[in-house]
């Protein structure tokens, strides 16, 4: 098997196994989501918004149920330790890419923490009275788009946050390159607020950056707010992204582990 595969499955499995965290986290999202609900749809009651109360409904259970995709604060303790312990230059001696080695190990465990909440959250969020409810998506074309911008945005966020891993290489530091790139994204993406609350010059400024289209644009596009007509050149986007940050952060990392390797002998 295809070492990135066997690793990406292994981590899959291996993440499936806490279902005891898992059911604590779907309860303490069930709980903020409701909070997030009535807060923002009272501020776009008053004129704070273009989204509609069932859109806000949507965007903020569809947040909470795949967390686990989208939170940069997502860490694999794990290897953080190894990386910490200055043992990052052994990544040298395996026979595989040390960068895509990482993503992949990344990305099964995210997908692994989504599995395991998204279902809960969905099917009782779908049950809720209006206006708390999840509602289906506007059409099909929206809900596959959704599906396909979810799935670019995953890839996405993986190649953001491993750039936090590659400053505990050389920082060896596993907590300081989360505290600097957490706010900095949640609040870029939309996970603090979502864009469509924010002025018009913050939203402008916020669409040049790719922090976004992890969050802001697969949830807006399940609600109907950003059309299903335009998703081919935000697929586009992110694609370009995903083609921009996956060598950079290869090159970055590379050069990082033979830092570490000079320094550490």
């Amino acid at each position: 098997m295809n070492p990135y595969a066997a690793l990406f499955r292994m981590r899959f499995i291996r993440g499936l196994s806490y279902r005891a965290s898992a059911i604590v986290g779907v309860a303490t999202q069930f709980f903020f989501g409701l909070v997030f609900i009535m807060v923002f749809q009272a501020f776009a009651r008053s004129g704070g918004s273009s989204l509609a109360p069932a859109q806000i409904a949507s965007y903020v259970w569809l947040q909470q149920a795949f967390l686990a995709l989208i939170m940069v604060w997502y860490r694999d303790r794990e290897l953080l330790s190894t990386i910490a312990a200055g043992d990052a230059a052994y990544e040298l001696c395996r026979p595989v890419d040390a960068y895509f080695f990482w993503y992949s190990r990344l990305l099964g465990g995210r997908l692994a923490g989504a599995a395991l909440r998204c279902l809960p959250i969905l099917a009782v969020a779908a049950l809720l009275p209006d206006p708390y409810r999840l509602c289906p998506p506007p059409s099909v074309a929206a809900g596959l788009c959704f599906v396909a911008c979810m799935a670019l945005g995953l890839l996405l966020i993986v190649a953001i946050t491993i750039f936090a891993y590659i400053l505990t290489v050389v920082t060896l530091s596993p907590s300081a390159p989360f505290i600097f790139i957490t706010p900095v994204y949640e609040f870029a993406a939309g996970m603090i607020i979502p864009l469509p609350f924010m002025p018009e010059a913050l939203q402008q400024f916020l669409r040049v950056l790719p922090f976004r289209l992890c969050v802001d644009l697969p949830l807006r596009m399940y609600s109907g707010s950003i059309a299903a007509a335009d998703a081919p050149g935000f697929l586009a986007l992110q694609a370009l992204w995903v083609a921009i940050l996956l060598p950079l952060g290869r090159l970055t990392l590379n050069r990082a582990i033979r830092g570490a390797q000079s320094v550490g002998g």
